[in-house]
């Protein structure tokens, strides 16, 4: 089975995190558990993006060098995703000595292919996005991105990709494998870039006269490479490019995961760079949409930022960690609010698994002394384990935690009704029923396993807790194996612990 590669942006570490760059990695994070779970080779890295004008600009505000501001920057994104217990493979910091050799190597190649071209340019640059902006960027003649920044006129030399000349192509290879982007609406955005007059190549520099905090071209040391002529080559530098062999197949099985916010840069530029430099395509780029809150995006320019460590300390992170998983519907915006996380707390982890777990582990200490019994029927939850299992493996292949999740909870309400329906603590009351409540119980505590396995990847710390309370080892490999209905042992003990998930007063 081949590798499934997971990159998140690089983050631009000119602020702290938040919840918007803590949910991508999140779901990142949640994806490759779930295919390592599955026996495959699955690993995602992250990372921060240092070099640019913005970082001189933000370091110099704190009197610091460029080089210590990003040091410090690198560390506080590093130390929140160990916070949260995200655990990528790889950190990669474009300030890295095998980065500068991975840039240089890919732009070398580019220049000695006749790809480059040294022009003069005057336009408008917004200094927050470190791009030349032109009219169809523009909304009111301002930067949508940064209103607040007057856009300057400049006038310079530069280094310009000669990209528009492949536009052609992605165009009809996006016609050819339109799930090279998805969502749907995104792809349709690229297309729309692609056929726009005014989206030109792409400047690949900046002169080292005005910016020398970057990488130096390799081929004119006049100039440095602009900062998303650098970014993106990290999803190269992680696996080794350009000198380690193994880098070429981990690349057959790369996934971009990113905000709409820089899907040009992704969807139109990327692979035609890749394309040029004669570099397989990525196998997918899949777009989310952004939080909200009160309507404005979460980000670092919009003042409003949600601090997910903040969030963890009050309601604990494996819960904000299902919510965000199951709120946003990938692809579009959700909105972001105390009282919606409180509602899914108390909803689905409180009163749908919480309850699930509390309700079998009491019947099964009051009625068979703490130990799992044996079933003598097999459980009608058997099948819908069968299937919702089926319906989470599609869904989290479809980059889809939303759906992948509402399928798992079928399985959990599934759990409840049955209890429901099966009143075990009437069957208790006849001897005669004794094997029909062996069974009904069997099934719930088995149901509860088939759940934590497939909880694991998003929520590993409650995953260990069910399995642990209901006598369950770890999942055995593979994930199909794991997954096989039964495999909880007759005569384990039980351990009923603490509450999963309290539930919230609320005023």
């Amino acid at each position: 089975m081949g590798t499934f590669y997971l990159t998140t942006p690089i983050y631009y570490p000119n602020a702290a995190p938040h919840l918007g760059t803590a949910y991508t990695t999140t779901v990142a994070d949640t994806l490759a558990r779930y295919h390592r779970l599955a026996g495959e080779d699955a690993f995602f890295i992250t990372g921060t993006d240092e070099h640019g004008e913005k970082i001189a600009e933000a370091a110099a505000e704190k009197k610091l060098s460029p080089q210590a501001f990003v040091d410090g920057m690198a560390e506080k994104f590093r130390a929140q995703w160990l916070a949260l217990g995200l655990a990528p493979q790889r950190f990669v910091r474009t300030t890295s000595t095998e980065h500068r050799a991975a840039v240089q190597h890919l732009w070398q190649t580019l220049y000695d292919k006749g790809e480059l071209e040294l022009r003069e340019y005057q336009g408008l640059y917004c200094v927050g996005c470190e791009e030349f902006k032109t009219d169809r960027d523009l909304v009111n003649g301002k930067c949508p991105s940064h209103p607040n920044r007057v856009l300057e006129t400049r006038r310079e030399t530069n280094y310009f990709f000669k990209s528009s000349r492949y536009f052609a192509w992605l165009e009809a290879e996006l016609a050819r494998n339109p799930g090279l982007i998805e969502p749907e609406r995104y792809r349709n955005e690229v297309l729309a870039m692609l056929r726009d007059p005014g989206f030109g190549d792409f400047c690949i520099s900046r002169p080292r006269e005005r910016l020398s905090w970057g990488i130096p071209l390799p081929f004119d040391d006049r100039f440095v490479a602009y900062v998303w002529a650098d970014a993106l080559v990290t999803y190269l530098t992680a696996i080794g490019y350009p000198s380690d062999p193994e880098w070429k197949t981990r690349w057959l099985g790369v996934h971009h995961l990113l905000a709409k916010e820089i899907l040009k840069f992704h969807g139109a530029t990327w692979p035609i760079i890749l394309h040029a430099a004669g570099l397989p395509l990525f196998r997918g780029l899949r777009v989310h949409g952004y939080w909200t809150l009160g309507g404005a995006k979460i980000s670092k320019s919009a003042a409003n930022l949600t601090d997910a460590l903040g969030l963890k300390d009050v309601y604990g992170f494996e819960a904000l960690r299902y919510f965000m998983l199951r709120e946003m519907s990938f692809g579009l915006d959700a909105e972001f609010s105390e009282e919606s996380l409180v509602r899914r707390i108390n909803a689905d982890l409180a009163n749908d698994l919480g309850n699930l777990l509390s309700r079998s582990l009491s019947m099964v200490a009051r009625y068979f002394d703490g130990v799992v019994p044996k079933a003598e029927s097999r459980s009608p939850l058997a099948d819908v384990a069968a299937r919702v299992a089926g319906g989470v493996d599609r869904h989290v292949r479809e980059f889809s935690t939303q759906r992948a999740l509402a399928s798992l909870w079928e399985l959990v309400s599934s759990g409840n009704k049955h209890i429901d329906s099966e009143a075990p603590w009437q069957l208790a009351k006849d001897p005669a029923q004794r094997g029909r409540l062996a069974s009904v119980l069997y099934g719930t505590l088995e149901s509860l396993r088939v759940i934590a396995v497939l909880l694991s990847p998003f929520m590993p710390e409650t995953s260990a807790k069910i399995l642990a309370q209901i006598g369950s080892a770890a999942p055995p490999a593979p994930l199909e194996r794991a997954l096989a209905w039964g495999q909880l042992a007759a005569g384990a003990k039980i351990a009923k612990g603490e509450v999963l998930f309290p539930r919230i007063e609320t005023p």
